[in-house]
Parts: C-alpha cells; structure tokens; sequence
C-alpha cells in the first residue's frame, strides 16, 4: 500500500507493518495546483529563465505565478500542512525579519523606497518561503522542491555558459559575466554554489536518469563558477568543499574526493583568461581597490556599522542603504559641488546590509535564520537511527538530507560576505527546507516509534469522500485511489 493510499485510514486502524513505509519515488509524485505553482514560482525566481524572453516582460510573470500560487493554497487549503507552521525555528526567524523590515521602513530614513521595496520585492520572498512550508506534507513533497531548486540552478548554468556575454569589467585582463539579467556575477556564484550542495543530494537518492541529470548540473555549475570571475564565489566554493569533506560523514572519503573534483575540474577548464591572476588577488586584501579606495567593501563596511549605531533599534530602513551613502554618509555630509560624486552604492554584504538596514535585532534575526539551514540539519541527524543511512528511500534521503542542508547552508553563509542577498529568495528557501526537514524527521520517528502494526495519529491533510463534491475529477481520483487500495 503506498502512503497516498494509507493516509486515507482513519489513524486508529490496524495495518500491517509493511503498509507505514514510505518509498520515496519522485517519478511517481502526483502535481496539484498548488506545488506545481510553487515549483514553478521557485524555478522562475531562482533561474530568472523568464527574464530571457522579452515578450514576457508586460505580463510580470513572476508575479503573476505567486499571485497564482496564493490563489491556489487558498483555494486549496486541504493541500496544505499548516500544524507544523510554528513548530520549527526558521518560521519564526522569517516573520520576525518580516516584523522588522515593516519596522524599519517606519522608523527608517525612506518610508516610501522601504514601503515599494517590500510591497514589490520582500513580498514575493515571504510568499515563496511560507508557500514551500505549507506545501510540504511529506519527504517526497521536500525532495521534490529541493529538485526544482537543482533544475532551476541548471538553468541558470546554461544561462551563463551560452547566453549571458563576457567581457572585461578593467584593465586587468580578466573576462567574466558582467550581467545576467537582475544578477551580476557574484549574485550568480552564491545561487548555483546553493545548487551544487542540493544536487549532490539529488544524485545520492536519484535512479539512473536522476543521477545522469545531477552529475550535468554539477559540471555546468563548475563551469559557471569560472565565467562569473568572482572571488567571493571562489572562497564560497572552497568553504563548500570543506563542508562536504568534513560533514558528509556517512559518503566514502574517495567519493566526497571525487564530488569535489568533478566540479572543480569543470571550472579549471573553463576559467577564462585573467580568473586564476584575479583569485591570487585574494591572498593580498590590503593592496585591493576593496581596501584603498574610498568607495571600496572597507569603507562601506565602515559606513554601515556607522549607519547601525545611529538606528540601533530599526536601522535605516530596507533598500535604503544606497540612499544612505548619498544623503548621510561622512562623504556626502561633507560633500560640495567640487568634489568628485558620491556613489549610492549597495552594500555588497549581506550581514552587513541587514545590520545597517533592520538595526540590531535585524542582524541578529538574519544570522540566526542563516545559522539554523546548518545547525538544525546537525542536531537532526544526531537524533536518527544510524540504520537509516542503509535504510530505505526515504530514510536515506532524510539522513543524507541531514548533511547536505548544511553544506549549502556553509556556501552561502561564505558567499553571503560579498553580496547583498539579505532580502533575496535563497536563504530563506534555505529557511523553508531546514523547516521542512525537521518536519519530515519528527514524522518518520513517530511512525518508527509507534506500536508495532498500529498506524500513529498523524494529521490527515488530504479531505475525506465525504468532503468531496461528487462527479469533481478529485472525487473520481479519490474513488481510483480507494479501488486500488482495495484491490491490493
């Protein structure tokens, strides 16, 4: 009996032992309105693939699919899971941001660039993140959106490699991607680093095409890596090698080895003229236009720990740091029709934008919820049987899921210092998943713990044939559904 079919039983009744496990095959995952708008919200807003039609554009697709995907959790509230909403950490820490980007733009410098920035923006990352908790009822549901995250890396990979231009940014030799769309390089190097953790997970728990897929992915992200010229990237990179050496405990050391070099390799091969002279560049910081000049990464690093300590409490508002350098700034105070202009720049750190930007209990709700895609993952799997790791599908998934969260948790916690994604989607899809883990464990343990051949009283999120408007193709599926069980 499979698990779409054992849901259906009332939580009392007495079934065989074989009938509470759960075999996790994707190929066999039925799509509602609601997790295929969720998917494809996830892969349009990671890949950006929509932004490479122009036609497009009037139509705000991005939009236009949350607004669907809203329509349809709404609509569809019985595939839904919302008993589990606040029983996990990251939950919390993405409203508590919520609270205090609403806070800041009151309190900030700009209420109207903070207000249009969330209104248009911060929202769709909330709808995302709340919509992969909701969605996620069960370990394939997780596995599942953690696909489309790899698909949506791939695409962006192939993106990089045969659509976005390169071309030299100085006079320093190096070629890179200067645009790819609404991500420069760096924002390109954090997102797929994010895809090459997942993806190795992928292809742990995968058939033979699954497996085929994932190993492409894993080389056109090394690719990748090597066109965006970034350095912040390349020490993301290095930190996520580490962190699959050191926590993929349970994978043979040769294999971990070899993870790491597939994709390194891709990115030897691929690195344009100029990458390895400008990687050099990271052992010398201090003779870097970053630390001399007056509008490098130190100076703005100065600039907003100045800007947190004048708003402590709020901080300057969300979206207002480029406003900050042209209007509070040490420069701009001092600034007169002489001197040189005065760049609004972005802050290009993520901590550093949530410090300045939502003030002390900002940064301290940010580097907690990065903090929990990689401390959560850790104590789950200290809690698991270490039969699991030989077990069955999902038990697999869920173990190896355990040590792989992390590693991407640790490559954008790295790669987060050299870009401004404190309010974009990764981290808190991040967020959702290490939510969604913890989830998919406590329920697994529950079926595991209960008395042998006695199904546990999990809560059923599907609606019963008496819910059901007779003659809907939902009632028919149902009826299919319980034929089968009978038959089996």
């Amino acid at each position: 009996m499979s698990r779409h079919a054992a849901a259906l039983e009332p939580a009392s009744v007495v079934i065989p032992p074989s009938a509470a496990v759960e075999h996790l095959d994707v190929s066999r995952q039925v799509f509602d309105s609601v997790r295929l708008s969720v998917c494809l919200l996830l892969l349009m807003t990671i890949s950006r693939i929509h932004q490479h039609f122009n036609f497009l554009r009037p139509l705000r697709p991005a939009l236009l699919v949350a607004g669907l995907a809203v329509f349809a959790a709404l609509a569809n509230k019985h595939a839904l899971r919302a008993d589990h909403l606040w029983k996990t950490t990251p939950p919390k820490l993405i409203a508590g941001i919520g609270i205090m980007a609403c806070l800041s733009a009151i309190f900030g410098i700009s209420l109207g660039g903070s207000a249009t920035f969330i209104l248009y923006e911060f929202s769709k990352v909330f709808i995302l993140a709340f919509l992969l908790i909701l969605a996620m009822r069960n370990s394939r549901d997780l596995l599942v959106f953690m696909w489309a995250y790899v698909i949506a890396a791939g695409v962006l990979s192939w993106l990089s490699i045969f659509v976005f231009r390169m071309s030299k940014p100085s006079n320093d030799g190096l070629q890179r991607i200067m645009q790819g769309y609404t991500y420069d390089a760096n924002d390109i190097g954090l997102v797929v680093l994010i895809g090459l953790a997942l993806s190795l997970l992928t292809f742990h728990v995968s058939g033979k095409n699954g497996r085929l897929l994932s190993a492409i992915i894993m080389v056109g992200i090394g690719i990748t890596l090597a066109k965006t010229g970034s350095r912040g990237a390349f020490i993301g990179a290095i930190a996520t090698g580490l962190a699959i050496l050191l926590l993929v405990r349970t994978v043979a050391v040769t294999q971990r080895v070899m993870y790491i070099v597939v994709p390194a390799l891709a990115l030897i091969v691929a690195s344009p003229p100029g990458y390895w002279d400008q990687m050099r560049t990271i052992l010398s910081p201090k003779q870097d236009y970053n630390w001399t000049s007056p509008t490098g990464r130190r100076e703005l690093w100065k600039h907003g720990m100045a800007y947190m300590w004048a708003y402590p409490l709020t901080g300057i508002g969300v979206d207002n740091f480029p406003k900050a350098e042209g209007t509070i700034s040490v420069r701009a105070l001092a600034w007169d029709p002489s001197m040189p202009g005065i760049k609004w720049s972005a802050p290009h750190n993520s901590f550093l934008e949530a410090a300045a930007e939502m003030g002390v209990p900002g940064i301290i709700l940010f580097v907690s919820l990065v903090g929990t895609t990689i401390v959560i993952p850790i104590r789950l799997r200290r809690k698991i049987p270490r039969g699991w790791a030989q077990g069955n599908q999902e038990q697999r998934f869920l173990h190896l899921a355990t040590q792989y969260l992390p590693v991407a948790g640790i490559g954008f916690a790295f790669t987060a210092f050299f870009v401004s994604f404190a309010y974009l989607d990764p981290i808190y899809i991040l967020g959702a998943f290490s939510a969604g883990l913890s989830t998919c464990v406590a329920d697994r343990l529950a079926r595991e713990q209960a008395p042998a051949g006695v199904a546990p009283a999990i809560a059923d999120h599907r609606p019963s044939m008496t819910a059901v408007q007779p003659g809907t193709p939902e009632w028919r599926s149902r009826r299919l559904v319980g034929g089968l069980r009978h038959a089996r």
